[in-house]
């Protein structure tokens, strides 16, 4: 369960919803409604591209709910439904795995707790039995053991936040000051540790019959569903719940500040970074919606009024953010900015209050204003293929109606998005952006604001229990229902068949490949142009030449410096950008539809006439240098920085930070002939293949294509692609620390090498590997999080790889649990490496179907594609893969997976552990690992 701190609410569906202004494109999102006698809101949206249907249930309750003494039940209470009811015993993710379910989850943010899930088609009874059965039966299920094992595992997750700079404390103290003491969004929604550790059994079952009832909830079903269908379903396994009382809504609270205010706090990071914020109007206003507007054309993007200002003509800051963040009772309006190292704070503050203070006197142009009003419905169009996940369709309808009680709400606020000019914006402005902000800032100090004692929020003994009693509404009824509960899970017998969409193929007339995928369903086109090389590629060169070269391509081309070419391309409502992996480069353009050729226009000149000006260069170098200090400060990140070099060794074509960013020495001594160099070298046609995916057909593209590519010749020198050299593996494990002072966790990574994605096994290893630490039920993660409490997540991966990939497991647990971890990951990792613990069928089975069942969905937007045809192409793997891959998955003998889980060498690890080296050296030591190397951020080792 992964909290998000942007509020899925009605003012960011204003970023996604407020869309085809003056536009030729009609947008909508048909819905039809019913309630049940119990309460139940049903929203019914009808999408049949894809055999799928989300299910989405919002519970009408947040932290806004709790109170001073008694935080972090909402987000508590979130875990606590995944962890089975009455009539299910287990984990709720087990039978999901079984059918093949995707982008399953549950958040909880200030006004509401969702839990969301697609499934096939034919899998619908099994979710809503599951979902009905964790709504009206699960207090029995729920004992003290329960209770103290996700108290475990949300204390752990609220460490992790905590511990990366800039992390969760930030936002606890930026809300602390910007709401009085008692207003319900002055306290975080993780909670605080002491509350945490005091939440009873009692506390947390009065929760459940206080806001949990279906009174209290709207159930979303999106995609391969009519309306019939859901009442008939939704009836069946939702109508005999009773209802819980209907509680009474708090009134909309937003705190008037006539004060300016700032703060400054230390944190171990390497930048100051500064937040500021006002109080301003909630979601579902017509403030808040033209809020989004003035967020946008202020700081929504390169070409924005402070990104041009602060970020590419004074380069006084690395980066900047603004957005309008509207919840039920308050909204935000949030500039962030992270400072360039020697900058003066306070030159920026004034840089800062300049800007908005020309907007709240003159406002925006008529120009700002439509460029706003493009990026935003484009940025729709693309995000109304998915039904499902954050931010999908079923989100879209789930938010509307539990804060306005109207699915549709996105039209009232395309009414205001069409009705907004450049003096209603500067009278919102002027309005909720004069005095009363606070600022925050974030410098750079000695102890991580994380590890400092947490600061206690006041508490109101009347107020502070969480207990009410309320009666049940009588209004609402119940109706008798024909499921036994006591049967079980309903069982799914039959799936949908698997639908990928045919390649076609074609060629240029300068001899570039093709593959086009037709898809209709939204008027967006998207092209990505391949080509070999990659990280593999700075061998012989300066290490991150091939990441920097391609982020420098959209920093000037053609005849457009770095601000036009930004402005132009929003202005087409396109969005694009380029970069590199170990074995590739790409140049991405999405683009919608009506506005094809200008946007083709802009991808041409990113392809063939980058310009690489040397100022651009220069500020880009700056921050790209800032962003590897940034990733030497974040544990996760230092860890995946070091392991590249451990396992293939300097030198070799892979020994690279995964983040591809080289060191900042690689990156300073960088020249401009050396960008030219890679380009001419490797961005050229006889090198390159173009994928398209979208609302287009090869007879319309390729005339365009041919136009803007058939003179582009490749150069005589020949191209040259590295050759990866194969490594052996260390003769015995080893192991590197990395001292973080007064870090609350301590980040476990262990790692070898496995062969080649093309490798003929590799389909066994993945499998094996999703055994062991691949998914939310494997061993690593059940053993770590689950059993244990010692750390929020355990997993592992490997990275797809021409040569010799990565494979790497990992957890940040508890600093005080560190030995303990490392001897259960050990433990566990040996056991399935050697056979001691040998996968079991079900094990592997449970992957399989899921691997196999998963498919008919997995390919609902034209991104997910575009990704599969790209390993299409750069594995060598035939057009019908996806068909090979099912029919090999599901053949697949259990033999095979075991004899794959070998290829891990337990005796040969690698293991990267960064925390608190006074804490846990010498423990680790005496654990016996292997031999201990201390190391620096720079992966040099320390005496």
């Amino acid at each position: 369960m992964k909290p998000v701190f942007r509020a899925l609410g009605a003012s960011l569906l204003a970023l996604g919803i407020s869309t085809a202004l003056h536009a030729k494109t009609e947008v909508s999102i048909p819905v039809e409604s019913f309630t049940l006698p119990n309460g139940l809101t049903v929203l019914v949206h009808e999408d049949r591209k894809a055999p799928i249907v989300a299910v989405n249930l919002w519970y009408h309750v947040g932290s806004k709910d709790e109170q001073p003494g008694k935080t972090g039940f909402a987000h508590l209470f979130e875990h606590l439904m995944f962890q089975g009811s009455e009539n299910f015993k287990g984990e709720f993710f087990e039978p999901f795995e079984k059918v093949g379910a995707t982008e399953q989850n549950g958040t909880t943010n200030f006004d509401r707790t969702n839990y969301f899930q697609n499934v096939p088609t034919t899998a619908l009874d099994m979710a809503l039995w599951m979902e009905s059965d964790r709504m009206g039966h699960l207090l029995g299920a729920i004992d003290q053991a329960l209770l103290d094992e996700q108290r475990g595992v949300v204390q752990n997750e609220k460490r992790q936040g905590e511990n990366q700079p800039y992390g969760r404390r930030v936002f606890t103290e930026l809300f602390r000051n910007l709401y009085p003491s008692g207003h319900p969004y002055s306290w975080p929604t993780i909670g605080l540790m002491e509350d945490l550790e005091a939440a009873s059994l009692d506390d947390v079952k009065q929760w459940f019959r206080t806001w949990y009832g279906p009174n209290n909830a709207v159930l979303v079903l999106a995609g391969d569903i009519d309306v019939e269908t859901a009442k008939k379903k939704v009836t069946r396994y939702f109508g005999d719940i009773p209802a819980s009382a209907t509680v009474p809504r708090l009134p909309t609270m937003i705190p008037e500040r006539s004060e300016r205010t700032r703060q400054v706090l230390e944190d171990r990071v390497p930048q100051t970074r500064i937040y500021r914020a006002w109080n301003t109007a909630q979601t579902g206003s017509e403030e808040a919606t033209r809020l989004e507007l003035v967020a946008q054309i202020l700081g929504g993007g390169k070409s924005s009024r402070l990104s041009e200002r602060l970020v590419l003509k004074e380069k006084l800051v690395d980066n900047i953010n603004v957005f309008q963040w509207s919840n039920q009772l308050s909204g935000n309006f949030m500039i962030i900015t992270t400072i360039k190292d020697g900058v003066d704070v306070a030159k920026v503050e004034q840089i800062l209050d300049e800007e908005i203070a020309r907007f709240r006197k003159d406002g925006p142009t008529a120009e700002e204003l439509e460029q706003a009003r493009t990026v935003i419905k484009a940025g729709f169009l693309r995000g109304i293929e998915r039904v499902g996940g954050f931010g999908g369709k079923s989100d879209v309808l789930a938010s509307c109606q539990v804060f306005t009680a109207k699915p549709d709400c996105f039209e009232d606020e395309l009414e205001t998005m069409a009705a907004a000019t450049p003096a209603v914006l500067t009278a919102s402005a002027a309005k909720w952006l004069g005095g009363g902000d606070h600022t925050l800032v974030i410098a750079p100090g000695e102890q991580a604001l994380g590890a400092q004692p947490e600061k206690p929020f006041p508490t109101r003994s009347e107020d502070g229990k969480n207990d009410r009693v309320l009666t049940p509404d009588p209004k609402f009824s119940v109706v008798k229902t024909d499921v036994d509960r006591s049967k079980g899970v309903p069982s799914t017998d039959s799936f949908p068949d698997l639908s990928f969409p045919g390649l076609q193929r074609a060629t240029l007339s300068n001899g570039i490949p093709v593959v086009l995928a037709e898809r209709h369903e939204v008027p967006v086109v998207q092209l990505n142009m391949e080509f070999r090389g990659g990280y593999a590629a700075d061998v012989g060169r300066r290490l991150g030449t091939s990441s920097f070269t391609m982020s420098m391509l959209d920093e000037g081309a053609g005849e457009y410096d770095a601000i036009g070419l930004s402005r132009r391309a929003d202005s087409l409502g396109m969005q694009y950008g380029s970069g590199a992996d170990l074995d590739g480069a790409e140049i991405y353009v999405s683009a919608l539809k009506e506005n094809l050729g200008p946007s083709l226009d802009l991808f041409a000149d990113m392809v063939r006439r980058p310009t690489f000006p040397q100022d651009e260069i220069d500020r880009v170098k700056a921050t790209w240098i800032a962003g590897i200090k940034q990733e030497k400060t974040r544990p996760n990140s230092l860890a995946l920085r070091l392991m590249p070099p451990l396992l293939y060794g300097e030198g070799h074509s892979y020994a690279m930070p995964f983040s591809g960013s080289g060191t900042e020495a690689s990156i300073g001594a960088l020249t401009r002939d050396e960008l030219v160099d890679f380009h001419q070298d490797l961005i050229r046609p006889d090198n390159a293949t173009l994928v398209i995916v979208g609302d287009t057909t090869l007879k319309e593209i390729i005339p365009l294509l041919e136009k803007r590519f058939a003179d582009w010749k490749a150069p005589e020198a020949k191209l040259e692609i590295p050759k990866i050299a194969e490594v052996a593996p260390p003769k015995a494990a080893r192991v590197f620390l990395v001292d973080q002072p007064g870090a609350t966790q301590a980040n476990i990574f262990v790692g070898q090498l496995v062969p080649s994605t093309r490798d003929d096994k590799a389909l066994e290893f993945d499998i094996a590997n999703d055994v062991l630490g691949g998914t939310f039920s494997s061993r690593l993660n059940m053993k770590l999080r689950e059993e244990k409490q010692w750390a929020y997540g355990a997993y592992s991966f490997t990275q797809g790889a021409l040569g010799q990939r990565p494979w790497v497991a990992f957890s940040p647990v508890q600093i005080d649990k560190t030995v303990e971890s490392l001897g259960e990951l050990k433990s566990v990792i040996s056991g399935f490496a050697t056979g001691g613990v040998p996968i079991e069928a079900a094990e592997a089975d449970k992957i399989k179907l899921n691997n196999v069942r998963s498919l008919p969905g997995a390919y609902e937007t034209a991104g997910s594609v575009m990704n599969q045809i790209g390993s299409i192409l750069r594995y060598d793997r035939p057009d019908n893969y996806v068909e090979l891959y099912k029919q090999r998955t599901e053949n697949l003998p259990l033999e095979a997976v075991r004899t794959a889980a070998a290829t891990i060498r337990p005796e040969a690890l690698t293991w990267v552990v960064v925390g608190d080296l006074k804490t846990i050296e010498q423990p680790i030591r005496e654990l016996g690992l292997g031999e201990v190397t201390i190391m620096d951020a720079d992966g040099k080792p320390k005496s």
